[in-house]
């Protein structure tokens, strides 16, 4: 029974296969719709979600499954006080396979050390996010048709955005990766992604406050919003969340074949004017989420369909 705790859970080669797999599924919808009749996958999101919850729903409901979970810790005994340990414990009996998104970091690993049934991290506090990591790597390889020879910009909350601490850790496994990190000084990239995963990986990268300096070198920009639930206090917040507004007239600098990436929500970080442009792929980005969670859900059912 394998566990889905960050992206270097699985080889290069096991995410090819995934990513793979998703590809497959995404031409070929019907031949998986009945792949996990009579499996059930319970989604534990103590944290609010629309996409992450949501997409794993759909993904095991497009594969023939149910679906049971809460959808808060309000509406779960954690309210009354219940250990995470405990309610995986309980959850095991119930269903095949579990989700779980938390606030503290490290909570979905607790889960998995107690749990008789595969865990999938659907987002720990500001630390991992990787199924997002997969969803991104499938965009961009099917979009680029390639993870390698890529200059990325990542751009906003890069102190406790868990989405680009996961993709980074992903990324530098490639070949000629190079990195444009894009934010205020508040809200740089932590010394422990920056030091442990970047420099010790000999990976390149630079660091910049002017989004519109970078954008002529991208292959790709991945927005991110500044997140208003991990900061202590209101003014901090206020201050930082509007730092960077992607619009048509930034955009001019971007090169034609630059993707724009964003895990989203989006609060007001990319102006609805950017939409159409041929560019935005962040809603093409969100329909890749469900193939790679349905072709996820398969491979930790270990579901084989010919």
């Amino acid at each position: 029974m394998r566990h889905l705790m960050s992206p270097l859970d699985f080889t290069v080669e096991e995410l090819d296969q995934i990513m793979d797999l998703a590809g497959d599924i995404e031409k070929h919808r019907e031949k998986y719709a009945h792949a996990c009749e009579g499996k059930k996958l319970a989604t534990l999101f103590y944290e609010p979600s629309t996409r992450t919850r949501l997409s794993f729903e759909a993904a095991m409901m497009n594969l023939g499954g149910n679906v049971l979970g809460f959808s808060s810790a309000n509406s779960s005994s954690a309210a009354k006080g219940e250990s995470v340990s405990d309610t995986i414990r309980m959850i095991s009996c119930y269903a095949d396979i579990c989700a779980m998104r938390h606030p503290k970091e490290g909570a979905p690993m607790v889960a998995c050390a107690k749990s008789s049934i595969p865990v999938i991290n659907a987002g720990d506090g500001g630390h991992q996010h990787p199924t997002q990591t997969l969803t991104d790597l499938l965009t961009i390889r099917s979009l680029k048709g390639r993870l390698n020879n890529l200059t990325i910009g990542l751009c906003g909350d890069l102190k406790f955005g868990r989405t680009v601490h996961s993709l980074i850790r992903a990324l530098v496994r490639y070949e000629n990766v190079r990195f444009i990190l894009i934010s205020p000084e508040e809200l740089r990239l932590p010394d422990y992604i920056r030091d442990d995963v970047l420099r010790r990986n000999n990976i390149e990268f630079k660091e910049v406050i002017r989004m519109d300096e970078a954008l002529p070198e991208l292959d790709l920009l991945y927005m991110t919003r500044v997140q208003k639930e991990r900061f202590f206090n209101e003014e901090d917040y206020v201050r930082m969340k509007d730092f960077y507004i992607l619009d048509k007239e930034k955009l001019k600098h971007a090169g034609p074949d630059m993707l724009i990436l964003h895990p989203l929500p989006r609060v007001n970080e990319i102006a609805v004017e950017v939409d159409d442009d041929p560019r935005a792929v962040y809603f093409k980005q969100a329909q890749y989420g469900v193939y790679v969670r349905m072709a996820l859900i398969l491979t930790l059912l270990e579901v084989k369909v010919c």
